[in-house]
Order: C-alpha cells, then sequence, then structure tokens
C-alpha cells in the first residue's frame, strides 16, 4: 500500500514539475504581460500626479459615507 502511495506521489510530482516546466517556457502571453506591465505603469504615474486631488476625494467620499452612517445610526 504504500509502494503504491509512494508510486502515485512521484508520478503526480512528475506531472507537475512537466506542467510548471511548460507554462514557465510557454511564450504565447509575452505581449500580454508587457501591456499589463505598461498599464500598471500608467496607473502608478497617474497616481503620482494626480494624488492630491485622489486624497481630496478619498476624504471627501469618506466623510460622506461616515457621516450618512452616523446619522442612520442616530436615526
Amino acid at each position: 500500500m504504500l509502494t503504491k502511495l509512494m508510486c502515485c506521489a512521484i508520478i503526480a510530482k512528475e506531472g507537475l514539475v512537466k506542467r510548471v516546466n511548460s507554462f514557465i517556457t510557454k511564450e504565447n502571453g509575452e505581449v500580454n504581460i508587457v501591456a499589463i506591465v505598461v498599464l500598471i505603469g500608467i496607473a502608478v504615474i497617474l497616481a503620482v500626479v494626480f494624488r492630491k486631488g485622489i486624497e481630496k476625494i478619498l476624504k471627501s467620499l469618506f466623510s460622506t459615507i461616515e457621516t450618512n452612517a452616523n446619522d442612520a445610526i442616530t436615526a
């Protein structure tokens, strides 16, 4: 029974290793990865440029939510 389990574990490990190697070596999604990295970079730059405006909007939003929540609790 133990040897059968060991054989199954070895076979599963080999299959997993093959899948991981296949995933690492495939280049089908390379263009998509580059596009995602570029979009993340643009988002970070925009966040840095408009940081003050974003802070004001978020403070206003959370203030409104807090006020409405307090009004709902006391009413």
